[in-house]
């Protein structure tokens, strides 16, 4: 009798640019395994060295579009990165997680509305003029309206993506 496959998670975030980002991936996979499930780490992927930026970039994109397609759910780092809002390359693939009908189990620390988080004025425009949105949700309202759920940590999103798995109707 052969045991089942273990769900399949593509582990989605800027920590593919920390300068310990092979040993964060394989910590994260870690994580993935005590909790039954496979992760996918975008470094897993195998990329041909020596090629033009805009062909390496091609492939990169091309491999990970792959393994979402491939994966049963999406683990997402939503922190903020290089600024007030989450990674692109990640908000991207989490966007293509839900049109593909994937489920997203998102993380970050900062649990704060965004209106709480970003500074604006009586009218609620920022320095630049544009609003920050009031909906009382710790990211813009397109992730926040479509992950499965949210954790503060790698750790704890791991755990409580596992568990929402385990629920055979959430596969």
């Amino acid at each position: 009798m052969t045991s089942p496959r273990r769900p399949r998670v593509y582990l989605a975030g800027f920590d593919v640019f920390r300068s310990d980002a092979i040993e964060h991936g394989r910590y994260l996979k870690a994580l993935c395994d005590a909790h039954g499930l496979e992760g996918l780490y975008p470094f897993d992927n195998e990329v041909t060295q020596g090629l033009p930026p805009q062909e390496t970039a091609a492939l990169i994109c091309t491999a990970n579009i792959r393994m979402i397609r491939d994966c049963d759910a999406v683990l997402a780092n939503l922190n903020v990165f290089r600024g007030a809002e989450p990674d692109s390359g990640t908000a991207f693939e989490v966007g293509m997680a839900v049109a593909l009908g994937k489920p997203v189990w998102a993380y970050f620390t900062e649990r704060q509305s965004l209106r709480d988080q970003i500074e604006h004025d009586a009218e609620g425009f920022d320095a630049q003029g544009f609003q920050v949105e009031d909906f009382q949700l710790p990211k813009n309202l397109m992730l926040a309206c479509t992950w499965s759920g949210s954790s503060q940590t790698a750790e704890a999103g791991v755990e409580a993506l596992a568990g929402y798995l385990s629920t055979p109707r959430n596969l």
